[in-house]
């Protein structure tokens, strides 16, 4: 399926951010192509993404699934990589802060990565809290490891699909480099997620669902708003107190967060645009 796209579109940009978060075995980055697996309506696929040779667009294919859901899958993609991104709204708000201007002069096709699943991208953002991208991303595959559903033996390196709200609930994640504490907080947003409770389906109002995720013992405002930013698309969700954002904005000093914060009321409606401006000036960019 070919998928169009608004303009400027930065795919090298958005394909390097997937790169340092791809969960061994169940994702994978290579020759300029996103490769992933999936669980859709109880069956398992590999979706796969990659430019299209005229300079337009996506080309994304789904094997293994079925009918519909193929094509579910393949249009998802659309939000997943934000095609659709009102790229000229984004650059009138955000272009009125000098330092974001700047960075709108690289980057101006900015986009949003979005979440093929909530529940999957969730525990990942509870990994990644106070540890590096890549600390958490290979603890992550640990997990899936682990507890993930095996694919066949035919893909090298697609071989599991990342485990399910149900199969977490129950995990002991004993030796794979977490804390307790970590590992409570895991336990809680599946169970939470099994009981209906945090729902990543669309279903739920974002306030209610912010709501859901604060009262997690060990989840907090960066944690929801990463989840929001990325796994509900929501383009005004904003971590102000990440210590990237915060070293970014005005380099060389660091604001506080609260005064981060105060100036991103200015970019409203697109702050998680303005984030992901902000990560990618850094050598290591956060989430």
């Amino acid at each position: 399926m070919h998928l169009t796209c608004t303009k400027p579109f930065d795919w090298q940009k958005l394909l390097k951010f997937f790169a340092g978060r791809a969960t061994p075995g169940v994702e994978s980055v290579a020759a300029n192509t996103y490769r992933r697996s999936l669980r859709v309506d109880g069956r398992h696929c590999i979706v796969e993404v990659r430019p299209d040779p005229a300079g337009d667009g996506l080309l994304v294919s789904c094997t293994a699934g079925e009918g519909d859901s193929v094509t579910a899958v393949q249009e998802f993609a659309r939000t997943v990589f934000d095609l659709d991104a009102p790229i000229a709204e984004i650059q009138s708000v955000l272009a009125s802060d000098a330092t974001l201007r700047a960075l709108l002069k690289t980057h101006s096709g900015v986009r949003v990565p979005g979440a093929w699943d909530g529940f999957e991208l969730t525990i990942r953002a509870i990994l990644g809290q106070q540890i590096s991208v890549k600390a958490a991303t290979t603890i992550a595959g640990r997990i899936a490891e682990r507890y993930g559903e095996r694919l066949g033996p035919d893909d090298e390196s697609l071989t599991r699909v990342f485990p399910t709200a149900e199969t977490l609930s129950r995990a002991r994640f004993n030796h794979l480099g977490l804390v307790q504490s970590r590992i409570d907080t895991i336990r809680s947003v599946a169970s939470a997620t099994v009981r209906g409770e945090i729902r990543f389906d669309g279903s739920q109002e974002l306030a209610e669902l912010r709501r859901a995720l604060l009262a997690i013992k060990g989840i907090g405002e960066w944690t929801t708003e990463y989840v929001c930013m990325r796994a509900m698309k929501d383009p005004d969700a904003f971590p102000g107190s990440d210590l990237g954002l915060v070293s970014a904005i005005a380099p060389p000093e660091r604001v506080t967060p609260n005064a981060l914060t105060r100036r991103a009321e200015d970019w409203r409606p697109w702050r998680a645009y303005a984030a992901m401006l902000l990560w990618g000036s850094l050598e290591s960019s956060g989430g």
